[in-house]
């Protein structure tokens, strides 16, 4: 068969007559319609072969308009460049594409009027259905939608989660059996559902466990806040201080998440106390940086890219089916993840100090006025490191 040259792009009618078939086999093939799988596999083979080397790319109004389809996908998260979201959005970045479909991004920064506008402004826009990452969803849409990580059970809407109860079961389950009983926490935002669920799971094994939670090592991050935003370290830096500056002994942090885990153990090494050997550290969601860290830090794992390609295969799936709704909610295992930042713990009457010569300047600092200041703040326990 003989390449003809053509002058401007490949047409749909060009295509036909050089491939010797009629318009609409090859409109049904290069636009995937259902209709393709009555048509032999060498036909379609052959089409697509001769489509990508005359460079023929189907109009895309015309297969809208064919089609009924817009193949465009609005997705709302709180913020990108935190690690939880862009975890999630590379595993739909990559099933949107696999399916040929573009997408949308709205970062919303957990401000109530974004998180009510942004929706009707996508739609507006024409998308097919809408992925909600981490964004609580009041009320149902009129096209169909999934959420990750929502909780709230709307007409309509599929959600996508982790069982958080038992993640943060798993997270205490480790500490507790290393050995650690006087330990602090960090508690999620006020008015996220996987803060409760996440505090569930941690009230449950400590009472099964016999660990008592002491409020003064209870903190909560962004507490007061009236429109809380996105995790940063900044935070779980903050609070650690708050914790060390208690005088409280503890001997392990269990953490709301990677973000706040990551902050607390800068704070926790520039007071001049190791970790994981004067106090383990456990964070939750296993973001991409959590293995890279000094120490690599121990957490329970969310399969985040998985969770973010199995909403868009639901809301794919929703769409072509007319937004009929199958499971409303489906809920993914937690794995825990055991690295550097978390060890066995010793209980002992004081605590144990390391005195050999330049050890103690590297652990305490050079100054003697902040070697004492730390000395008085240190739990009086100590990890086996």
């Amino acid at each position: 068969m003989k390449l003809q040259t053509h002058q401007g792009p490949t047409t749909l009618r060009s295509l036909s007559s050089y491939l010797k078939l009629s318009p609409a086999t090859v409109s049904i093939v290069i636009n995937d319609s259902p209709a393709a799988k009555a048509i032999p596999e060498g036909t379609k083979n052959r089409i697509l072969r001769a489509a990508q080397k005359l460079n023929y790319r189907a109009n895309f109004f015309a297969r809208s308009l064919s089609l009924k389809r817009g193949y465009t996908i609005g997705v709302l998260v709180p913020e990108l460049s935190e690690g939880y979201a862009s975890a999630i959005m590379s595993g739909i970045e990559a099933e949107l594409s696999k399916r040929g479909h573009f997408y949308f991004v709205a970062s919303h920064r957990d401000r109530p009027d974004l998180i009510e506008e942004y929706p009707r402004m996508l739609i507006d826009r024409a998308v097919e259905g809408i992925l909600l990452v981490n964004t609580p969803l009041e009320h149902p849409l009129s096209v169909p939608a999934v959420s990750i990580s929502g909780h709230r059970r709307v007409k309509g809407v599929v959600n996508v989660g982790v069982d958080n109860a038992k993640g943060a079961f798993l997270a205490m389950e480790h500490i507790v059996k290393l050995g650690h009983r006087e330990i602090a926490f960090f508690k999620g935002h006020p008015g996220s559902a996987d803060t409760v669920y996440r505090w569930k799971g941690v009230r449950d094994a400590a009472s099964q466990m016999g660990i008592r939670i002491r409020p003064e090592l209870t903190l909560q991050l962004q507490r007061g806040a009236t429109h809380p935003g996105p995790s940063l370290p900044e935070e779980g830096y903050e609070n650690a201080q708050q914790l060390i500056a208690t005088g409280r002994r503890f001997s392990a942090l269990v953490a709301f998440n990677d973000i706040s885990a990551i902050g607390a153990v800068r704070a926790f090494l520039d007071a001049g106390l190791r970790v994981p050997q004067d106090i383990s550290v456990i964070g939750f969601d296993d973001i991409h940086g959590a293995a890279y860290l000094t120490p690599r830090l121990s957490t329970v794992r969310q399969p985040l890219r998985r969770m973010g390609e199995i909403a868009a295969e639901q809301l794919l799936s929703r769409i072509v089916n007319g937004g009929k709704v199958g499971a409303q909610q489906i809920s993914v295992e937690p794995e825990l993840v055991i690295r550097e930042s978390t060890c066995e713990c010793r209980q002992d009457d004081t605590v144990m100090l390391s005195v050999e010569g330049d050890r103690e300047a590297n652990s305490f600092g050079a100054c003697p006025e902040q070697r004492r200041r730390v000395e008085a703040s240190l739990p009086k326990v100590q990890c086996r490191g």
